[in-house]
């Protein structure tokens, strides 16, 4: 048998691919015929005469093979005995987390022939709901508005939202997450380039701003996403130049502010390129745009778009 787990969400598909090993275990429990090998290391020769190699106390083996995409040779000699393969007892686990060139026969065999599951990045959605289920397994809630704002800091980075989940459960033991919480414990997972978009911004360089913008969006992010990082950096940006112009410094501006300190560090010398009252019209079109994208006035490219060439 030949199980195939592919797709960019390495944190999905290695949890799938533990709790395959873990039920393997589990049922056999001496583990002396469960195998790792790396198509990188090995060769298909080696492979197959792990497979072919008579089984202690008669188990069914089973094998985890990794980056078997990466070799030419490794593939084509595994098309020719896949069909031998697939007729075996034990069990072949080929695991890809990096993305898999969908073009080559390989891929194509498999995803026809073979038992597979492909792990696609989560949308918005389905990350909360994602989240939620992870809370829920450590007895821990969160409030929506707590909730909306961790996805927006983190996205479908699903390694650093459990690590997150597990720092805020740990804080706020027998009560719901708050927003408040977010803000101080988690540091939003910020591109160097969403600065930079506001840099743009801030030199009316439409052409950089909207360049940095499609550069973001070629590499799959969520539009809707983009435009509630703006207008949440540009939130903190009008919150400490308002706390920077009353004279305060760094320190004290993360005491009032109640923003993490990455946050303020990163907005406080950026701020000085905008007028207060450029970051409050920034603001409120960002957040009628929002408004408009959610009641499908507007798509969420287009917003993108407007919003720029507003500047």
């Amino acid at each position: 048998m030949i199980l195939f787990l592919y797709g960019p969400d390495a944190y999905r598909s290695k949890e799938k691919l533990e709790e395959i090993v873990a039920h393997y275990k589990e049922v056999r429990k001496s583990g002396l015929n469960l195998s790792y090998l790396d198509a990188k290391d090995v060769s298909f020769g080696e492979f197959y005469n792990t497979l072919k190699m008579s089984s202690m106390f008669a188990e069914t083996k089973l094998v985890i093979l990794k980056n078997t995409f990466g070799s030419k040779p490794f593939q084509e000699s595994f098309l020719g005995e896949l069909k031998n393969i697939e007729s075996l007892k034990d069990v072949v686990v080929i695991y890809e987390a990096d993305e898999v060139d969908q073009r080559l026969k390989l891929f194509k065999t498999l995803t026809k022939d073979c038992k597979c599951q492909e792990f696609a990045p989560l949308d918005a959605k389905q990350v909360k709901m994602w989240a939620q289920a992870r809370l829920q397994t450590l007895g821990a809630a969160i409030n929506n508005d707590a909730l909306d704002l961790l996805v927006s800091f983190v996205g479908n980075n699903l390694f650093q939202l459990s690590g997150e989940l597990g720092k805020l459960a740990n804080y706020r033991p027998g009560s719901p997450i708050k927003k408040s919480d977010v803000e101080l414990l988690v540091a939003p997972n910020l591109s160097v380039d969403i600065f930079k978009t506001i840099d743009a911004l801030a030199q009316k360089d439409k052409k950089q701003a909207l360049g940095l913008l499609y550069k973001h969006l070629e590499g799959d992010e969520n539009p809707l996403y983009l435009l509630s990082m703006i207008g949440y950096q540009i939130r903190n940006l009008l919150v400490v130049k308002e706390l920077s112009e009353q004279g305060l410094m760094y320190a004290s501006i993360v005491k009032k502010s109640g923003l993490h300190p990455f946050v303020v560090k990163k907005s406080y010398f950026l701020c000085r390129s905008f007028t207060f009252e450029e970051l409050k019209g920034m603001y409120h079109r960002i957040f009628a745009m929002d408004s408009d994208i959610k009641t499908g006035n507007i798509e969420a490219e287009t917003a993108l778009d407007v919003f720029v060439a507003k500047l």
